[in-house]
């Protein structure tokens, strides 16, 4: 009777670890998330959003005023230094002390220019995509609650090929993720979530 009945469990037990392995492959071939796992492109969706449009268009803008308003004062430099050469005015009169004056006023003025336009460019830059990688993250966590995700992972494939050494060692040390079958794509959502706050995030 224990044989029979020890023999019986043990059918039941092989019959229970069928069923649970048939039940995992079939999830596994269903098309769905085997893991309640995802991922977003974030470089993607820094990228594509409609924010970053209107932003690119506003920065490109002061850019150019920038970039005009430094090349009208490298030409006025020019023109004084040319007009001092040129020997028409006499080195010990006022006239030509004030030109000089002006002149080293607005290489003065170029110096700074040069030194500051650059850096307020990058911080600006960096303000943007500080700004823009909060949301992300904000959504992607709301995102991840709403359908019960336990993870969620960055993915941005490098371009290949990649011409420079420092920046395939950056691709080595970031690029993580190498394979994400199975895994929800949440890039897309996030890029409509982050199209609502538009008008927000561009202000």
């Amino acid at each position: 009777m224990k044989v029979r009945t020890m023999l019986l469990g043990s059918l039941v037990g092989v019959a229970v670890l069928f069923l649970v392995h048939a039940y995992g492959a079939a999830q596994a071939n269903s098309g769905g998330p085997a893991l309640p796992v995802a991922t977003v492109s974030v470089s993607q969706a820094l990228r594509d959003c409609r924010a970053t449009a209107k932003y690119r268009e506003r920065t490109t803008a002061e850019n150019n005023r920038m970039d005009a308003e430094q090349d009208t004062l490298n030409k006025e430099i020019q023109a004084l230094a040319a007009g001092l050469r040129t020997g028409a005015l006499k080195p010990d009169s006022s006239d030509y002390m004030q030109q000089y004056q002006e002149l080293l006023q607005k290489q003065a003025e170029l110096k700074i220019m040069q030194e500051f336009n650059p850096q307020q460019k990058a911080l600006k830059h960096q303000l943007w995509t500080e700004k823009l990688y909060k949301e992300i993250l904000r959504i992607t966590k709301e995102l991840a609650s709403q359908k019960g995700l336990a993870l969620v992972l960055a993915i941005d494939e490098p371009e290949f090929p990649i011409s420079r050494y420092e920046d395939l060692a950056m691709a080595l040390r970031t690029h993580k993720v190498l394979y994400k079958g199975g895994c929800l794509d949440l890039t897309a959502e996030v890029i409509a979530e982050l199209d609502k706050e538009e008008a927000t995030l561009i202000n």
